[in-house]
């Protein structure tokens, strides 16, 4: 019997986004990094990458202070 991986897709609202990295420490796959351009406020935020790795979990979404991340996941 094979178990199938979910795949997630996170979508974050950069504008936001303060860059706390709080997501980049929780992410257990390493799915977000900073971004190098900065947002209308000045900050870094965060970017969704490697999302070929994303299992969908949203623990990124728990812990965003901001309320900037939605996660959606591919049954």
């Amino acid at each position: 019997m094979q178990t199938k991986v979910k795949k997630g897709l996170i979508v974050i609202d950069s504008e936001r986004c303060k860059g706390c990295k709080y997501c980049i420490l929780t992410c257990p796959k390493g799915c977000i990094e900073l971004s190098s351009e900065f947002n209308a406020s000045g900050f870094f935020p965060a970017r969704f990458s490697n999302p070929e790795n994303c299992i969908g979990c949203a623990m990124c979404a728990v812990v965003c202070p901001e309320i900037a991340i939605e996660v959606f996941v591919e049954d």
